[in-house]
C-alpha cells in the first residue's frame, strides 16, 4: 500500500496553489490515503477478456460531409462592406 506523507500533501498543495491548515494536512493526508487504497482495490480485479468502454448510452455520432457553404454572399461582396482593404483582406488598426 502507497503511503501518503505529509511532504507529499505539502506538494499537492503547492501545486495546487492551496494554503492548508496543519489540520487540514492531516485530514487531507488520511483522505488521500484511503483514496490511494480504493484504488489500489480496484487493480486486483480479473479484468481479463473485459473491453475498454467508451460509450454507454448507445449514442453515435452523426458525421456529415464536410462542404463549404458560402451562404449566397461571395468574398467580393464581403469585401466590398469593410471600411478599408489590401490585396483582399479587411485591413484593420493595430492594436497594441
Amino acid at each position: 500500500m502507497t503511503n501518503i506523507t505529509r511532504d507529499d500533501v505539502l506538494h499537492l498543495a503547492q501545486l495546487s496553489s492551496l494554503q492548508l491548515a496543519d489540520d487540514e494536512i492531516d485530514a487531507l493526508k488520511d483522505d488521500l490515503s484511503n483514496i490511494v487504497g480504493y484504488i489500489e482495490q480496484l487493480s486486483e480485479l480479473d479484468t481479463e477478456g473485459v473491453g475498454p468502454t467508451y460509450q454507454v448510452t448507445g449514442l453515435q455520432n452523426v458525421w456529415r460531409e464536410d462542404t463549404v457553404d458560402d451562404g449566397g454572399v461571395g468574398r467580393e461582396t464581403l469585401l466590398a462592406l469593410a471600411p478599408d482593404q489590401h490585396d483582399f483582406q479587411v485591413k484593420v488598426p493595430k492594436v497594441l
